[in-house]
């Protein structure tokens, strides 16, 4: 009688199967499918991810964790954190972002590291790993909270990053998916039904932890470095603990670093544009923007005036705030 062998692996996508069959489900703001799973809504294309990385990822002392909701900045975020890391290891003229794009050097913990054994080779990897996800603050591993691993945040102003979000979801061939219209997108964005949302609950999670230990979490508002980039490099080279030296600083280097991960430089590389992203999704299409208040070209003020009064009750005595209108009025 031949013996059938159940691995490890197996058994755990059995688990999570069964798992999946019992989470509460819904269709959300991009038309896709999306998991309330410890108390977030997360996409059916990286819900099993999720799992995984919360089962076998062991931070390492020196990981650096680069955190978001999607389309809040991610892509500038990594490819202005490679930089800084490896400035050494390469010229910029030569840097692997030009060939491999951000996502390339920096691999989606969710997306891109789809069993056991892919988190076990990430041990292989030279210090300092730098990692990307969309997971929430309370669904990191403890091995990420609990050791010196390093985690940048960045947030987007809310409205900018729905109509981003919703772009991005249109521009994306889908089967067996509708696309929703701006309005329902709008509802369903507002009732928290996106990738890893409610985005407050989302923003909250990283903004507390970066009040309760700033020397482990770092929390940028994308808007912040969009108006000014230089001084938010230096911030995010010493929080890194690889500060520039004055010699760098004197030869332009961080002028240069904001240069090459700009908007415009990104867009032109030869991974964006011949490449593809994470999922297989075009690279392109993770670069549409990047403009502060271009939300203003698609909602209307009665959108604008129901997410303020959300983020007022949201985020109250919070600490954490955002000037829509003032975005608004700067993009005009």
């Amino acid at each position: 009688m031949e013996c059938v062998q159940i691995t490890v692996e197996e058994e755990q996508r059995d688990e999570s199967q069964e798992l999946l069959q019992h989470l509460p489900t819904e269709i959300g703001m991009g038309g896709n499918l999306l998991y309330l799973y410890q108390g977030f809504w997360c996409p059916q294309v990286s819900i099993k991810g999720m799992m995984l990385f919360q089962q076998h990822f062991k931070a390492q002392e020196t990981d650096l964790i680069l955190a978001s909701i999607p389309k809040s900045g991610t892509t500038w975020l990594k490819a202005l954190t490679y930089t800084i890391v490896n400035r050494s290891h390469h010229s910029l003229e030569k840097s692997p972002l030009l060939t491999n794009g951000p996502h390339g050097v920096v691999p989606f913990l969710e997306f891109d590291i789809s069993s056991r054994n892919q988190f076990l080779e990430q041990d292989k990897l030279p210090e300092p790993r730098i990692f990307g996800t969309h997971s929430p603050y309370t669904a990191l591993p403890c091995s990420v909270k609990d050791s010196a691993a390093k985690i940048v945040y960045v947030c987007r102003n809310p409205l900018d990053m729905f109509i981003s979000y919703w772009k991005f979801s249109v521009n994306i061939p889908k089967e067996n998916e509708k696309h929703l219209s701006l309005g329902d997108a709008f509802d369903k964005f507002c009732q928290g039904l996106h990738g890893y949302g409610p985005f407050w609950d989302h923003l909250l999670g990283y903004w507390k932890a970066s009040l309760e230990r700033p020397d482990k979490v770092l929390f940028l508002k994308y808007e912040d470095i969009k108006k000014n980039n230089v001084p938010y490099i230096k911030k995010l080279a010493n929080f890194l603990g690889l500060p520039f030296s004055v010699e760098e600083e004197e030869q332009g280097l961080i002028e240069e670093t904001s240069r090459l991960c700009s908007f415009e430089s990104m867009k032109n590389y030869e991974a964006t544009m011949t490449g593809t992203g994470p999922l297989g999704i075009p690279a392109s299409a993770f670069l549409r923007k990047g403009q502060v208040g271009d939300s203003l070209n698609y909602l209307t003020p009665s959108m604008v005036s129901r997410v303020e009064n959300l983020i007022q009750e949201k985020l109250q005595d919070s600490g954490l705030s955002f000037c829509l209108s003032s975005a608004f009025e700067n993009s005009s």
